[in-house]
């Protein structure tokens, strides 16, 4: 699912196996962790909107394939379409997903 141009930006913006400390950070880094944007009794968060514009974009690549393709993640849309979830959300829980993995691999992929 991840083409040789989101693959280069995931690795440009990793850089080194320091810099970012945890799975956490790296999301950050992407612009895809959760914020906060709760109102009254109504809880949810939203995309953060700060770091890497180009890994975000990478993200947001990889999703839209996998939101066409991935048979698990069609899966995963339509029992989350089911609870009731928006697209947005569904999306921005699909980043951070892939934020995570790539976080992984490329820890792995040093460490070996």
């Amino acid at each position: 699912m991840v083409g040789p141009v989101s693959a280069a930006q995931a690795i440009v913006s990793w850089s080194h196996p320091g810099r970012c400390r945890n799975e956490a950070a790296y999301a950050a880094l992407g612009g895809a962790s959760p914020l906060p944007a709760s109102c009254g009794r109504t809880v949810r968060h939203r995309l953060n909107r700060g770091g890497d514009r180009a890994l975000n974009r990478a993200l947001h690549d990889i999703v839209l394939t996998c939101w066409r393709t991935h048979p698990r993640t069609r899966a995963y849309i339509t029992r989350r379409r089911s609870q009731g979830t928006t697209d947005l959300e569904i999306r921005r829980c699909l980043k951070r997903y892939i934020a995570r993995e790539l976080y992984r691999t490329l820890n792995t992929a040093i460490a070996a």
